[in-house]
C-alpha cells in the first residue's frame, strides 16, 4: 500500500504526535467513549478507560451469536486494544485489526504482544486502507470501525470494499461522529473545531454514508444516535483533566447546535 496516501494531519497525529498518549484518551484507546451509566460527578482516568471500552462493547454486541464462529476485522484499529477486547470478551473466531498508519500497526503489535502470542491464529494486525482492505472477496463474517471513519477522505470506497470482503449475510457496524446535511454545517464546524479546519476530520453527512451503503448493496440499515451518551460525558471529563489550550470543548457545542452527532450504523450484506 502506498503510504503517500496517508493525509498529512493523519500521519502527524497518529505518528509523531501519538494521540493515544494524550490525557484525553486515557489508557491508549482512541475514542470519545460511551459514558452511559458512568457517574459524571468527578470522572476519573479509570472512568475514561471504561467509557472507551463501553463504546467497543456497544459495537461488538451488534454481531449475532454464536460469535465463536465469526471472523471479523476492525478498520482503523489504532493501537489495537479494541480488537484484543473483541477477542478476549466476545470470543470471536478471529479478529484482524487494520490501520493505514504503519506506526499504529507497530504499536498494536507491541502493546498486544501477549495476546498475539496467546492467540497466534486468531488475532492479527495488518496495514490496509478503508478503500483497499487486505482481504479476499467474501472472506469475513463481520466488519466494524470505531471512531475512525471521520478520518477517511471519502466513504463511498469504504462502503464498496466492505461489501466486497463480507460474505452473504455478513454484518457491518460503524460508529463515529457524522455531520448534518448541507455545506453550512461543514463551514461552521471548521470554525468551531481545529480538527475539521486542518483536515484531520472530514465532514461526512450521515445521509451520504447511508446512501453509499445502499448503493453498495447493503440492506437492513439501522442508524442510532448515541450523542447523549458521548458528548456530555466527554466534556465533563475534559473539564477537569485537559487544559483548554490543549483541547477544544466545542464538540459539545457543535452537538447542541445540531451540526454533528455520534451514531452507530449497522447494515447487512445480502
Amino acid at each position: 500500500m502506498d503510504q503517500n496516501r496517508i493525509p498529512a494531519p493523519v500521519r502527524r497525529t497518529y505518528g509523531a504526535d501519538d494521540l493515544s498518549e494524550a490525557p484525553s484518551f486515557a489508557g491508549g484507546f482512541i475514542n470519545f467513549g460511551d459514558w452511559h451509566g458512568i457517574d459524571l460527578t468527578a470522572p476519573t482516568a479509570e472512568d475514561r478507560v471504561h467509557s472507551q471500552e463501553q463504546l467497543y462493547r456497544r459495537v461488538l454486541r451488534t454481531f449475532p451469536e454464536p460469535r465463536e464462529q465469526l471472523r471479523l476485522a476492525e478498520v482503523g484499529c489504532g493501537r489495537g486494544l479494541g480488537a484484543a477486547l473483541a477477542l478476549r470478551e466476545f470470543r470471536f473466531a478471529a479478529v484482524t485489526g487494520v490501520d493505514i498508519h504503519p506506526d499504529q500497526i507497530e504499536r498494536a503489535r507491541a502493546v498486544n504482544a501477549k495476546a498475539l502470542a496467546t492467540y497466534p491464529d486468531r488475532l492479527a494486525y495488518t496495514l490496509g486502507a478503508a478503500d483497499q482492505l487486505p482481504f479476499p472477496d467474501a472472506s469475513l463474517d463481520g466488519l466494524y470501525s470505531v471512531e475512525a471513519a471521520q478520518h477517511f477522505r471519502e466513504l463511498t470506497g469504504f462502503a464498496h470494499e466492505a461489501a466486497r470482503v463480507l460474505r452473504p449475510g455478513g454484518r457491518l457496524t460503524v460508529t463515529t461522529f457524522f455531520t448534518a446535511d448541507g455545506p453550512d454545517a461543514a463551514e461552521r464546524l471548521s470554525l468551531l473545531l481545529a480538527s475539521f479546519a486542518d483536515g484531520l476530520d472530514v465532514p461526512h453527512p450521515l445521509t451520504a454514508f447511508t446512501t453509499d451503503l445502499t448503493k453498495a448493496g447493503f440492506t437492513d440499515l439501522h442508524t442510532e444516535s448515541i450523542g447523549a451518551d458521548v458528548w456530555p460525558g466527554l466534556d465533563r471529563y475534559l473539564t477537569d483533566t485537559v487544559p483548554t489550550s490543549h483541547w477544544t470543548r466545542n464538540f459539545l457545542t457543535a452537538y447542541r447546535d445540531g451540526l454533528l452527532d455520534y451514531h452507530v450504523i449497522t447494515a447487512v450484506h445480502p
